[in-house]
């Protein structure tokens, strides 16, 4: 049975983890997720919250419990969520957040707490947190790398960036200079906005002086409309990149006729029809979108809907493994957990095929990108 308790409280200060009190095994697996539907990064949150409609509610033979609260994009807000997860409701799993502050909030608790935590956004997983965070995004260098090398190929030389004021920002920033640079391109003016900002004319206008060959915008979900929409209506014509944390119809809704030709790093979830049938992602970007769009309405897909999917599709190959050594409820199997996110291979998912190790968190490769245009209104493979 599945237990989606919804709370929109932001918590204005966090507070100490206790020790972790013993635990007795349950009859059912306790996954705590700390997403968010309200606050500017709702966007993303809400698909990810839609996309549990359709996903397991046993494994294994065993119920899933999930907890579902809203932390508003607010890394005070998620660390608490997590703490309640930990203290009230003994999680067996962690998943969250939607964004990359939030979600580097959460991984601290799950690895002070010893509980396994699916990342739902790209964050930076440090040594400190290695241990029991994974993350189901694709990684900012394999995104990256399929934008740069469209750059190259269009004889890209000069870049301009506007991006969040973050860490995912600050992720995009590097990689780009670790991987752009070395390629030839040169960044000739870097630019920020925080994510409730409703103006970027400022930075644009900027942007706009500097004349750079293209633009790379580093935001996510109707936000990543902002620079985008702005930049077009100053004059702006070079070409402009978006990431994947634009990947939605909802940036096309309101972006308008300016996303008319952007260039984006996507999933394959956001384009599974053109696939090739032997895509090990096919099939279940096409059963996803099917399910999502048949209830939340024609070209409803989203590549965060995707990542809280996948989840659970990974789920469904490591909770029987770990099932065969430790009950729920236990650190016997939240350690059994761990254990089977490193030993289990190829596991098929909407959005690439995870290959998790010690030492990758991210686990996944070139299966999981495709790199999109806007023409008529629509997605379509760009060249």
């Amino acid at each position: 049975m599945r237990n989606f308790h919804l709370s929109a409280a932001i918590v204005a200060a966090a507070f100490a983890l206790p020790a972790l009190p013993a635990t007795a095994q349950t009859n059912e697996i306790t996954i705590g997720i700390s997403i968010s539907t309200t606050g500017p990064a709702a966007a993303l949150g809400i698909p990810e919250r839609n996309a549990l409609d359709f996903v397991p509610k046993e494994i294994g033979g065993v119920p899933l419990k999930l907890i579902v609260l809203d932390d508003g994009g607010d890394p005070t807000a998620a660390t608490t969520n997590a703490r309640r997860f930990v203290t009230e409701s003994k999680a067996d799993i962690i998943m969250g957040s939607c964004i990359t502050p939030p979600s580097i909030a959460v991984s601290n608790v799950a690895n002070e707490a010893g509980i396994p935590h699916f990342g739902l956004s790209p964050f930076p997983i440090t040594p400190e947190r290695a241990k029991w965070s994974v993350d189901l995004p694709q990684s900012i260098p394999i995104m990256g790398k399929v934008l740069y090398a469209h750059m190259k190929a269009h004889n890209i030389k000069t870049v301009g960036y506007i991006g969040y004021s973050d860490s995912y920002g600050d992720l995009w920033v590097n990689d780009f200079k670790a991987q752009a640079v070395p390629m030839g391109m040169t960044l000739v003016d870097e630019e920020r906005f925080a994510r409730p900002d409703t103006s970027v004319a400022g930075q644009v206008l900027k942007l706009v002086a500097a004349n750079p060959d293209a633009i790379l915008i580093g935001a996510s979900g109707t936000a990543a409309a902002l620079p985008q929409s702005a930049l077009r209506e100053r004059g702006y014509k070079g070409l402009l990149y978006q990431t994947h944390g634009a990947a939605s119809m909802d940036f096309i809704r309101i972006a308008g006729a300016s996303a008319e030709g952007v260039i984006m790093s996507a999933g394959p979830v956001m384009s599974p029809e053109t696939q090739p049938d032997d895509a090990l992602t096919k099939k279940p970007g096409l059963a996803l979108n099917a399910v999502y769009e048949a209830k939340y309405g024609p070209n409803s897909r989203s590549q965060f809907a995707g990542h809280s999917y996948d989840a659970f599709e990974v789920l469904k190959r490591i909770i029987p493994v770990a099932l065969k050594t430790a009950k729920p409820g236990t650190p016997e199997f939240r350690e059994a957990i761990r254990q089977a996110l490193i030993s289990e291979r190829e596991i098929v998912a909407t959005q690439g095929v995870y290959n998790w190790t010690e030492k990758d968190r991210y686990g996944l490769d070139d299966r999981s990108r495709i790199i999109l245009t806007v023409k008529d209104g629509k997605y379509v493979p760009a060249m």
